[in-house]
């Protein structure tokens, strides 16, 4: 039976939109007498990660000025979506170089309230563990390093799956989480538009 405390923390994954997706992370326990409060986890964070945030944020704030101008301007705006995708690409490579093989596993779900992920190994994770995690999105050019902390974990034909929701991100993460979840619904919702139609179609 699960307690008020953990059905809250069951229901802070709940607070944002999930999706289904796989994809790779790392993750590492972390002991309750060495768990970072927020500003030791700032001062934790690897600098790649640092660095991909910080240009991101830098790349948003160039580009928006010039989305309301149009004329001369929308070439200029071409040419630095060309350079940012360089950039983009230039960073992904950057963060692959943080995923480490032996602490690698593979999430099936995430959105703004955390991720789930699976492990073979029933003696890995527990709930109520706190865990160090660093998210990895190859087709966004994208990783992220947060801290969580599993708030159930449920047998699934023989795989264990550990819902985790997160203890310490950068709010600016959070964001970037939020929209590469819608981003990636929007990709199903039309591949499954696409494949409908492919049905429809006379044989």
């Amino acid at each position: 039976m699960k307690t008020d405390e953990n059905q809250t923390k069951l229901a802070q994954f709940d607070e944002f939109f999930s999706i289904k997706y796989t994809f790779n992370i790392n993750a590492s326990l972390i002991s309750k007498a060495q768990l970072p409060d927020y500003q030791q986890f700032i001062a934790n964070m690897p600098t790649p990660f640092k660095i991909a945030s910080e240009v991101n944020t830098l790349e948003q704030s160039a580009l928006r000025p010039l989305q309301a101008v149009a004329g001369v301007a929308s070439q200029l705006m071409e040419y630095l979506n060309h350079q940012s995708k360089k950039m983009d690409l230039l960073i992904g490579y950057i963060l692959g170089q943080q995923d480490d093989d032996n602490a690698r596993f593979e999430a099936i779900k995430f959105g703004g309230g955390g991720i789930i992920f699976q492990t073979d190994d029933t003696q890995l994770f527990n709930t109520s563990d706190f865990i160090e995690l660093k998210l990895f999105f190859p087709e966004e050019n994208s990783a992220l390093y947060c801290v969580g902390e599993i708030v159930d974990t449920e047998l699934v034909d023989s795989i264990n799956q550990h819902k985790v929701i997160f203890h310490h991100i950068r709010e600016e993460d959070r964001e970037a989480l939020v929209r590469n979840s819608l981003h990636q619904q929007s990709k199903q919702l039309q591949a499954l538009a696409q494949q409908r139609s492919q049905e429809k179609k006379p044989k």
